[in-house]
């Protein structure tokens, strides 16, 4: 069963999300982002593997593992955690050096091309890790996985427009929260809320119809929209 999807950011006017580029700077968001996202009240929250990264504390790669290679199977460190963070790894690069964030135990989507040496590291950190397809993240599978093993049942995806746009492209989002700051960016380029790798990542998302849930008027002059997403 699939959780209920919630796409939550902040971005300016036109749609960025590097808040370091924002003009005026005196609009940025502060910690609107935090105050929205604990209002959603998700059972887990999900990033890409850049925004992950952030939140590593160690340099680099897992060290050479030591003994036997580790069971490659979905491995669960935690199973009654308030929330999990969520965040997806295909290959493999972020060494965490921790077992949560913020109080949030981690969970990361893996696919089957991670290495030995890292699911060591995972495991010595206390990380619990989930295999989400070979050579590319399945995000259906994956969120099936959580609901299943972990009843997590409200997802608050976060990305990185990728990861974000990855989502959208799959059909899995529900819904999308958005507060808009009144700055701009006005850069071709710079991330967006809903991004891809490539300037046209194959066909557009599959949406039906968006149906306005509420609209708020925040201080500062932001607006935080929460529109449902009714799947083609």
């Amino acid at each position: 069963m699939k959780p209920h999807v919630i796409c939550h950011m902040v971005s300016s006017v036109d749609g960025r999300i590097l808040h370091s580029r924002w003009s005026p700077k005196a609009n940025g968001p502060g910690d609107l982002f935090e105050r929205l996202h604990d209002k959603l009240e998700g059972d887990a929250w999900l990033v890409g593997r850049v925004t992950g990264s952030e939140f590593a504390k160690r340099d680099g790669a897992y060290p050479p593992r030591e003994g036997s290679a580790p069971e490659r199977v979905d491995t669960f460190v935690r199973r009654d955690a308030p929330a999990y963070g969520v965040v997806v790894d295909a290959e493999g690069k972020v060494a965490f050096g921790r077992a949560d964030i913020g109080g949030d135990p981690i969970v990361v989507l893996l696919t089957e091309q991670v290495s030995d040496d890292h699911l060591a590291g995972l495991a010595a950190d206390g990380v619990s890790y989930i295999f989400a397809g070979e050579r590319e993240v399945d995000f259906a599978a994956a969120l099936d996985t959580l609901n299943r093993e972990l009843g997590i049942r409200r997802l608050l995806v976060e990305g990185g427009g990728t990861i974000n746009g990855a989502f959208l492209r799959a059909g899995l989002v529900d819904e999308v929260s958005l507060a808009i700051c009144p700055a701009l960016d006005g850069a071709k380029g710079a991330p967006s809320v809903f991004d891809s790798r490539q300037a046209i990542d194959g066909p557009s998302a599959p949406i039906g119809a968006m149906r306005l849930q509420s609209c708020e008027m925040l201080d500062g002059g932001a607006v935080w929209l929460r529109y449902v997403v009714e799947t083609a």
